[in-house]
C-alpha cells in the first residue's frame, strides 16, 4: 500500500455556507483580518463569494440556500473549524484581540484530555458554526521530524514512542 499513497501537502481551501452574507462576512473579515489573511470579493456563478487567504489557506463563504436549518455541530458535517498559530503567546493575544472586537471567545487554556500542550481558544461564527485557534504542538512537530519513520498506517506516532 506504501506505494500507492500520494502525499497531501496541505489543505487548500474551506468553503462555508452561511445565512446571512453581510452579516457573516463583517464577522470573517474581522477574524481572519486578525488572523492576517487577505480578501477577493470574486463571485462565482452569479453567487457573491469572499474568498480569505494567506500563504497556506484559502477560506471561502457564500451565501446558503433557501431553507436554512441552524447550524449543528453534532450532525454530519463539519464539527469545528480549527487554525493553528506559533505559540501560546499568539492565542492570547489572538482571544484579546477578538474580545476587543465585540466577538465572545472561551478563555484561552490548556486543554489536557487532548494532549499536555494542547492550548487554545474557542469561538463561534454568526450561523454557530464552531471555531478553534490552537497553538503548534510539540506533537506535530515530532510528526514533522520523524514523518520518514511513521510508515504503520494505524497508531504509527504510538509506535514509535514504544
Amino acid at each position: 500500500m506504501v506505494d500507492e499513497r500520494v502525499e497531501v501537502i496541505g489543505v487548500d481551501h474551506i468553503y462555508l455556507t452561511v445565512s446571512d452574507f453581510p452579516r457573516a462576512e463583517r464577522f470573517y473579515d474581522t477574524v481572519l483580518g486578525l488572523l492576517d489573511f487577505r480578501k477577493s470579493d470574486r463571485e462565482i456563478a452569479g453567487a457573491p463569494h469572499r474568498h480569505y487567504f494567506n500563504k497556506v489557506l484559502q477560506i471561502t463563504i457564500r451565501p446558503a440556500r433557501d431553507g436554512y436549518h441552524p447550524y449543528d455541530s453534532y450532525s454530519p458535517g463539519l464539527h469545528h473549524l480549527c487554525l493553528q498559530v506559533g505559540t501560546p503567546a499568539d492565542v492570547d493575544r489572538f482571544a484579546a484581540a477578538l474580545k476587543a472586537k465585540g466577538i465572545s471567545t472561551s478563555a484561552p487554556a490548556f486543554h489536557k484530555e487532548y494532549a499536555d500542550d494542547y492550548y487554545a481558544t474557542f469561538f463561534e461564527d454568526p450561523d454557530g458554526l464552531r471555531h478553534e485557534v490552537m497553538a503548534r504542538r510539540a506533537g506535530r512537530d515530532l510528526i514533522v521530524a520523524r514523518w520518514n519513520e511513521l510508515t504503520d498506517f494505524l497508531n504509527p506516532v504510538q509506535k514509535l514512542k514504544a
